[in-house]
Order: C-alpha cells, then structure tokens, then sequence
C-alpha cells in the first residue's frame, strides 16, 4: 500500500527522496547544500535537506542511517533515529555524525539517510495498580536470552 506524501522544496538543489529499489522499506534523504562540507572525527554536522513534508496524521517520518554510509564511512545521524511528526512542517535536517577516526566530507546531492513512513497509533495512558502478568515478569535486559 503507497501513501501520497506531499514534499514542498524549499531550497534550490533539495532532491525528491526515493526508493533505491522495488521493495526497500526507506526513502534516501539527500544533502542539499550550496558546496561540500567536511565532518570532523566526534563531530555532528546539520545537514539540510532543502525538503518540507506533510505526513499522514497517525504516521511518523522516521530517519535512519544509510548502511553503506554507516558501515563505510563512519556517518550516521547524531540522534540514532530521527522522528518527524505528523504536524511538524519545518524543514526535514539530519544531525550527520562521524562516529570515525578520520575527516568525511558530504557533497551537495549525497544520500545521507534513508526515512521510512511508519505508522504511530497514540496511545491513552491509564495509571493502574497492577499490570498483567507474563511469564517473562520484570525481566530486563538480556534476560530473553537465558
């Protein structure tokens, strides 16, 4: 099932994301900047994409890493995974940052992110008492693994 997903360009050079691929689950997001930028090792840079969105109420633009870019070069968004809600209107940036040792340097037009359309149902929170018992109880991290 596709979704129609209104884009306003707001920069000149910004480029339509898209699918590398029939079936990939992410968009590529690109930079849209005026001339190539240099990311130093430990540094997060903000990285335009020229774009504005309007996703669908109950859904969220969520922004992760490209694998290549990751495993490659060291680049991933600061923040893990970006989200962008369904009211927000601004303009779509990646907080790119070089988890590696050396320089890297992001041309205009590079594919820096990939952004997956999701579904976010919100939730009632109900204060209670008690909660449900399950046969993992309170198990915590690494415990499914016993």
């Amino acid at each position: 099932m596709k979704h129609q997903i209104r884009v306003q360009i707001l920069r000149e050079g910004a480029v339509l994301p898209s699918y590398g691929s029939a079936l990939a689950a992410g968009a590529d997001l690109c930079a849209c900047l005026p001339e190539a930028v240099t990311i130093a090792p430990g540094k997060t840079l903000m990285i335009p994409t020229g774009l504005a969105m309007e996703i669908p109420e109950g859904y969220a633009g969520l922004i992760y890493a490209r694998s290549g870019l990751a495993c490659k070069r060291d680049l991933a968004p600061a923040n893990k995974v970006g989200v962008i809600d369904a009211d927000y209107r601004g303009e779509i940036i990646v907080a790119l940052h070089n988890h590696g040792e050396v320089p890297q340097t992001v041309a205009p037009g590079d594919r820096i992110a990939q952004l997956v359309i999701a579904a976010c149902p919100q939730a009632d929170f109900l204060l209670t008492e008690r909660l449900s018992g399950t046969k993992r109880g309170e198990g915590g991290f690494g415990s499914t693994g016993k």
